[in-house]
């Protein structure tokens, strides 16, 4: 008897990051192509393309409402736009619902959040973008500074080009360590970033001002989430 194809549901919505959706979209679309096990599909509220913080527009392959139990959900971050989404009972619904029945939760950068307002994160250690951590025990989770971090059925990710990792990961879970690798030797991932690793003691001071804007513009008129975000960050 044939297995039941494995849906791996990436959720958009307006004004996410881009590489947050389309790194490890990349990384696991090279599931399709190893057979028919998996199939990688792109889901938002409706057909039409969504904004994203860069000039690219994403236009989704189904609906929410045609997959309705994804085998893995994959839920990308952002910056205002994510805090905004939060407040959006369509979106939150659907990834809830989701979760009852996946095997799988995941996100990247800020997506965390986005898991957390579902209900997906409580009591479970989790990480997001770093400006963002300090906010994840508003969802009952243990903030964790790793590139990503495994608690049971959910993998959050930390900032952007994380996802990357967690994707590749994923891959080595799902079809083994030599699938991985030949993955990552086509995507040529072997960072050398010309301004070597981060100095984490020697974070640029305007960042924080960046960490305000957010907050300010994407909690705008919603004072119920501002002061469940912030009440113990």
């Amino acid at each position: 008897m044939t297995e039941p194809q494995k849906t791996l549901a990436f959720v958009v919505y307006p004004g996410l990051t881009s590489l947050d959706l389309v790194g490890p979209l990349q990384v696991l679309s090279a599931l399709d192509a190893a057979g028919p096990e998996f199939r990688t599909v792109v889901v938002g509220e409706t057909l039409e393309p969504v904004t994203t913080d860069s000039p690219l527009r994403i236009a989704p392959s189904h609906t929410f409402d045609a997959v309705t139990d994804p085998y893995a959900i994959i839920v990308p971050g952002g910056g205002v736009p994510t805090l905004q989404a939060l407040a959006d009972r369509t979106l939150i619904g659907y990834l809830a619902r989701a979760a009852e029945t996946a095997e799988l939760a995941a996100s990247v950068c800020t997506g965390s959040l986005l898991l957390g307002q579902a209900g997906l994160l409580n009591g479970r250690e989790a990480t997001t973008h770093w400006l963002f951590r300090d906010l994840l025990p508003a969802f009952g989770a243990t903030p964790v500074a790793k590139r990503w971090v495994e608690d049971g059925p959910v993998i959050t990710a930390a900032g952007v080009s994380a996802g990357i990792d967690l994707a590749l990961h994923l891959v080595e879970r799902f079809a083994g360590t030599e699938a991985a690798r030949r993955v990552q030797f086509g995507i040529e991932y072997d960072p050398e970033p010309p301004l070597g690793p981060l100095d984490w003691s020697d974070v640029p001071e305007d960042l924080g001002s960046l960490r305000e804007l957010v907050l300010r513009e994407g909690l705008a008129g919603r004072p119920e989430l501002r002061a469940k975000l912030l009440a113990r960050a």
